[in-house]
């Protein structure tokens, strides 16, 4: 008999969720833990609301109607201050706790610390937490850090998983319901067909978790994508391993193997090296033929001194060949970039979004450096006394916790923000025929970069208002050239289309879309001092405070139903139904609609 048998395995939310899809958890780490004891317990659940602010409430009721005498809590740096508000609720209810994941194998003695938490699992969790399952806080138990007497014990390294085609596959029936899904049926998902990395950089938390690079056989793998598989509803799956193209002869077995079964219903996201893609050409059309949608290249920076010292191994040749191959091949590609680092200052940060545009990409993601307590980042930012808030809700990637030796933490922010405005070459902009369809696209990408800046709980309406403003007055003052040569049936202008961004009366500035022969050219003015605009003005006060409106839980509830439709074009009547149902998304969509009709009506800076 095990010593626990009523098991409650909850996966801790981030703070604010980062506002894409591919970010809805759908807790496989969990559901990894659920079958390592499923054979040795009476009853394990997962509660209600697990993605969203929900959970709290539905934990609570969770273990007041039925026996739980373990709680086992998963929890990254982002999510930490929340898993500790869910072994509080467990402990008022008398369960023992664990904690694991990769905040709590950093800082297992600052997690032990918390009265309400009984035990750390260090490391991969499977065989430690069936272990503990089955015999209780023991020193037998490798991989396990409890308290004992008033101290903590260390129980020794536990050794990672060597055959990890051993792991049996994660849980998903537990799943419960998460916007009108459950079990395997979730339409956005996740494997992992390895574990561990080949590479150490210095700002990833992998190598302390996971050790050396494992790939699953491919038969292990796709029996595992059959069960997810559904041949009427198109799923984004994501293959979330470090680094999916370490053995390029395993990945291409497993799209042989997907193709040979007709497992090909997908659209595939993953992340991998570009010497590695590069190494992969042979196999990209496989590749694109069971779903490849997308590929995640780690870019982090255009200096390769930076590089060198975060330890990672690019080579930015690499970088421009691997992009051309996925555009060859009809797989986009994605490109991680990574500001912060504590040697830079606002020169060298502003070159980012040129470089980023020079390599061919068409999406970006502008990241703060975060250093994550287990990585040499951490050590390093600790010593140099460069991190600027140990509040974990802000670790997320989005959120400037550091400076730099040259930028506080505030003007991080503003860089952020700018890459991301400076990155964009406004060709979806300049296509259109009309004032109005300028301007729904406008505002469109704005709101975008509004939900992205609303992850900083630090960050007021106020502050991210001139944080976009000032990075549209220096984008101006960089005197950009933004040219379109569009298809042979693109219409030409009779007269320049003209719409304005609004910070406050005096401050504005305007975006005019001119034809110059067979181009259309984009042309940034600076309408300083209240000058009259001609056109429709968004004012970013009204902009911010209607993104802000919308709760977080909603946001994500229409975010997932939107990839449900792009995937799956002919359920149109579900999203509407979706809509239909949302209070909020009513909210927005009549804000939304206010602001573009207001926006006609409106002059920069003439307050009614």
């Amino acid at each position: 008999m095990a010593y626990f048998n009523h098991v409650c395995l909850v996966e801790a939310p981030q703070a604010i969720i980062t506002p894409f899809p591919r970010f809805i958890t759908d807790c496989i780490g969990i559901c990894y833990l659920a079958a390592a004891v499923e054979d040795v317990v009476d009853s394990i659940v997962i509660p209600e609301n697990y993605y969203n602010d929900g959970l709290f409430e539905s934990f609570r009721l969770l273990l007041k109607r039925q026996p739980v005498d373990l709680v086992g809590i998963s929890s990254m740096t982002g999510c930490f201050n929340n898993a500790t508000r869910l072994a509080e609720i467990a402990r008022e209810h008398g369960a023992f706790v664990v904690m694991g994941g990769f905040h709590p194998t950093a800082l297992p003695e600052e997690v032990l610390k918390l009265s309400c938490v009984d035990a750390v699992v260090i490391g991969e969790g499977e065989a430690t937490f069936r272990e503990l399952v089955l015999k209780g806080p023991s020193r037998e138990v490798k991989g396990l850090a409890f308290r004992d007497n008033g101290g903590v014990v260390y129980t020794g390294v536990r050794e990672i998983i060597g055959d990890i085609d051993s792991i049996a596959f994660p849980l998903r029936s537990l799943r419960p319901l998460r916007y009108g899904e459950s079990g395997s049926n979730y339409s956005i998902d996740t494997i992992y067909t390895s574990r561990g990395c080949p590479w150490s950089c210095s700002f990833c938390a992998n190598d302390q978790m996971h050790k050396n690079w494992r790939g699953r056989s491919a038969e292990n793998v796709v029996d595992e994508i059959a069960l997810l598989h559904d041949p009427k509803k198109k799923k984004l799956l994501k293959i979330w391993d470090a680094n999916f193209l370490t053995n390029i002869k395993r990945a291409e077995a497993i799209c042989d193997l997907m193709i040979d079964r007709g497992l090909t219903n997908f659209r595939i996201m993953t992340e991998t090296r570009a010497k590695d893609l590069i190494r992969a050409e042979r196999i990209l059309d496989k590749l694109h033929r069971v779903g490849l949608s997308k590929v995640g290249l780690g870019i982090e920076s255009p200096n390769p001194e930076i590089l060198a010292m975060m330890n990672k191994k690019n080579v930015l040749d690499d970088v421009s060949t691997a992009i051309d191959l996925l555009r060859k091949h009809r797989v986009g590609a994605e490109g991680y970039f990574i500001i912060g680092h504590y040697t830079e200052s606002v020169e060298d940060t502003v070159v980012y979004p040129e470089f980023a545009k020079g390599l061919g990409l068409k999406q970006a993601l502008f990241m703060a450096m975060t250093p994550y307590p287990g990585t040499k980042i951490f050590e390093e930012y600790k010593r140099e006394e460069k991190i600027t808030s140990y509040d974990w809700d802000l670790y997320n990637n989005f959120c400037p916790v550091v400076e730099t030796r040259s930028m506080d933490n505030a003007t991080l922010m503003k860089m952020m923000v700018y890459c991301n405005v400076a990155f964009c070459n406004y060709w979806s902009v300049m296509k259109r025929n009309s004032a109005g369809a300028v301007l729904i696209v406008m505002m469109k990408d704005l709101f975008q970069l509004c939900l992205l800046l609303r992850v900083n709980k630090n960050v007021g309406e106020e502050q991210v208002s001139s944080a976009i403003f000032e990075a549209f007055e220096r984008y101006l003052a960089t005197k950009p050239v933004l040219e379109y040569r569009g298809k042979a049936s693109l219409k030409p202008l009779a007269r320049p289309l003209v719409v304005t961004v609004e910070h406050s009366p005096g401050r504005s500035i305007a975006f005019v879309i001119s034809q110059d022969g067979d181009k259309r050219v984009l042309s940034l003015v600076d309408r300083r001092g209240g000058a009259v605009a001609e056109g429709p003005v968004i004012r970013l006060d009204e902009l911010i405070a209607c993104a802000n409106c919308i709760s977080m839980d909603s946001l994500m509830r229409l975010l997932s139903m939107n990839e449900l439709l792009r995937n799956n074009p002919g359920r149109k009547n579900e999203l509407l139904f979706s809509v239909l149902q949302d209070r909020d998304a009513w909210r927005l969509s009549r804000r939304l609609l206010m602001l573009y009709s207001g926006s006609f009506t409106r002059r920069a800076g003439a307050r009614a």
